[in-house]
């Protein structure tokens, strides 16, 4: 969060942006994409989502500004918008990691 207080209006923006990644198969799309670009073809085989399913959420996470497309031909191809993207994910699960090891620890003691 920033220094200073945020509006609500920017508030309901950041709440936008979490909601957009506040489902599992977007987040298994953006595992995916982390490496390199890939195609729709692609991803439904990385993701195991059918079209109908994967298109949906890619156009979710296009219109939230997480990933990025290009048309080659008959091929659309996806790709993460913001490295900072990657960042975010690892912060999350850095914090997963410490909760877990604090709960193991707390079992162990």
């Amino acid at each position: 969060m920033p220094a200073r207080p945020m509006s609500p209006a920017q508030l309901a923006l950041v709440a936008e942006q979490f909601k957009a990644l506040a489902e599992p198969a977007r987040l298994a799309i953006l595992q995916a994409l982390m490496p390199r670009e890939r195609s729709v073809g692609d991803l439904q085989t990385v993701t195991g989502l059918g079209q109908a399913n994967l298109s949906k959420h890619l156009r979710q996470l296009h219109a939230a500004g997480f990933v990025m497309r290009r048309k080659e031909g008959l091929f659309v191809f996806y790709a993460v918008a913001d490295p900072r993207v990657a960042q975010l994910c690892d912060l999350m699960c850095a914090k997963l990691d410490a909760q877990l090891a604090a709960q193991r620890d707390a079992m162990a003691g």
